[in-house]
């Protein structure tokens, strides 16, 4: 199994910059696609963005396109969120996860999780 741990959440003003890491650890996480969510209380959770095992393919969701980029250091076994130009919409917990089966958009398709690291962005 692999144990998801994510940091690097916190307050940021808009139009500022956030890193969220994702690190991993128990058997290596290099063959496992990996992918980033968040969740608003009360709200579904929503792809953000996922990566390929070994970083050569990358897909985003449009609301963070163009301002967030997911990348992975498979050396260091963690997986990284550089978040730009943040709006107040981009509030919300930020969960690293990995291995998925199917469609790496679907939450429910990936085998483990993080528990999540808080982004709020004042306006």
């Amino acid at each position: 199994q692999v144990q998801l741990v994510e940091s690097g959440g916190g307050l940021v003003q808009a139009g500022g910059s956030l890193r969220l890491s994702c690190a991993a650890s128990g058997r290596t996480f290099s063959t496992d696609g990996m992918g980033w969510f968040r969740q608003v209380l009360g709200k579904e959770r929503e792809f953000v963005a996922a990566i390929s095992p070994s970083g050569g393919s990358t897909f985003y969701a449009d609301s963070v396109k163009g301002r967030f980029t997911i990348s992975r250091d498979n050396a260091k076994n963690t997986v990284y969120l550089q978040m730009n130009s943040l709006k107040p919409e981009d509030t919300a917990v930020y969960y690293c996860a990995g291995g998925p089966s199917g469609s790496w958009r679907r939450d429910y398709d990936y085998g483990y999780w993080g528990q999540g690291t808080q982004v709020t962005v004042s306006s």
